[in-house]
């Protein structure tokens, strides 16, 4: 009886860690991996140093984004095992030592790829999935608030690096700017790395219990990646990131020629706009995330794929550039909130005890749709002519997939609707 008391009040006792202090921690590693969402910066010096196409470039980024889903996934089981220190202090220096070595690849595309795609995009995988199954460990009463602000940092990344890098690319050049980015990167992951760890078996906020709404969204009970994998919700999961994930990246992977053709604005003009759209990617994080501690993850998908088939339909009519971004903007709060919102919903139906490696799967949907959204919007674009097609099959596919929020429930949930009704009929 004493054991189980002092255990109790172990698991149960915020002086066991800082939770906040942690969070923190979690928040500045994903600033410093977000910066990724900065590649446009190195875009066109890398194509005017080396002669290389625009697509040759890009493929960098979408290979990085592509490892990224994979390595993920190895980082949750890596984390099992490890725990999240480790598996951090490995992201770093993967991370930056990838982006580092790019500063060799004057006039090799490969070593670009190797370099800042492969190792690079491995390292951001690593360091993705850290922050994200760690805090929903110390906070179960707040699991959608604390990977919104977590994945929040990832969205901002951007906002502050993109700044620093074009400064440094006019002053010292674009490959001894991917070497002091990469020296940096690496000291700002590994040293919040340090501060990565799983709180005590057991614990629990001093004085949280979960609601009754908590409790019939949530397992009952912790399952392993294979069980989750022998649940058919994992896929429902799966899906909804995919699609969700696949409308936001075609907006941004068009967002400026797309503004130039509807609107008729200069270059000049449209580029301003990502900038804009970014701050969307990194709020819509935290805000729908955040929400959906109130209303219920299932209710923020619905919501999220309901308003972007009407807006996707509509913003083809706008004629204004302040009305077409301000569409765009709501388009990629939305995107930003499907990684806000999907930790905490697998935490909520598989448990958080493996959830690095559950979600970490899933986060191969990114990959996919990286691939999906910009290479669909952009073939419509070229077989019509202009993008009030791509949008419209957008804003369909986006339509029918509200249908997956409304039929997915937790696996117990499901479970106790089949016990109930096998009752019935025996009956």
């Amino acid at each position: 009886m004493a054991d189980s008391v002092r255990v109790q009040a172990i698991s149960s006792s915020p002086r066991s860690s800082n939770r906040w202090g942690i969070a923190l921690a979690g928040v500045v590693m994903q600033i410093a991996l977000g910066a990724v969402y900065a590649w446009s910066v190195f875009r066109i010096p890398l194509t005017k140093a080396f002669g290389w196409t625009i697509s040759q470039v890009t493929f960098a980024f979408t290979l990085a984004v592509l490892m990224l889903g994979f390595a993920a996934f190895v980082g949750g089981l890596w984390m099992r095992k490890s725990g999240p220190r480790r598996v951090a202090i490995a992201a770093g220096i993967f991370y930056g030592g990838g982006v580092f070595l790019a500063s060799l690849s004057a006039g090799h595309l490969y070593w670009l790829y190797f370099s800042y795609g492969f190792l690079g995009g491995i390292g951001l995988g690593l360091g993705y999935i850290v922050p994200v199954a760690t805090l929903v460990k110390w906070f179960p009463d707040k699991r959608g608030m604390i990977t919104g602000i977590a994945v929040a940092g990832f969205g901002a990344g951007a906002l502050i690096t993109a700044p620093i890098a074009s400064r440094l690319i006019v002053n010292v050049g674009v490959l001894k700017t991917f070497a002091v980015l990469g020296i940096a990167y690496l000291v700002v992951v590994v040293v919040p790395a340090l501060f990565m760890k799983d709180p005590p078996a057991g614990y629990r906020p001093e004085g949280w219990q979960p609601s009754e709404a908590q409790k019939r969204e949530r397992a009952g009970t912790d399952y392993t990646l294979s069980q989750a994998l022998g649940r058919w919700q994992w896929y429902a999961l799966w899906a909804m990131l995919f699609l969700n994930t696949s409308a936001g990246i075609s907006i941004i992977s068009q967002a400026a020629p797309m503004a130039q053709e509807i609107t008729r604005v200069s270059a000049a003009v449209a580029a301003g706009m990502v900038g804009i759209i970014s701050i969307a990617n990194g709020a819509g994080r935290f805000l729908w995330a955040w929400f959906s501690d109130l209303v219920g993850r299932r209710a923020v998908f619905l919501t999220m794929f309901l308003l972007q088939a009407a807006l996707f339909w509509f913003i083809t009519d706008v004629s204004s550039f302040s009305a077409f971004t301000a569409l765009a903007f709501i388009i990629l709060l939305c995107y930003g909130g499907g990684f806000g919102t999907m930790p905490a919903f697998a935490a909520d139906y598989f448990g958080p005890a493996n959830v690095g490696s559950i979600y970490g799967l899933m986060l191969t949907a990114w990959g996919f749709a990286g691939i999906l959204g910009p290479t669909l919007i952009a073939r419509l674009r070229q077989s019509s002519g202009h993008y009030a097609q791509a949008l419209h099959v957008i804003s369909i596919i986006v339509l029918v997939s509200a249908i997956i929020p409304l039929i997915t429930k937790p696996p117990r949930a499901e479970r106790a609707e089949a016990e109930k009704r096998l009752r019935g009929r025996a009956a």
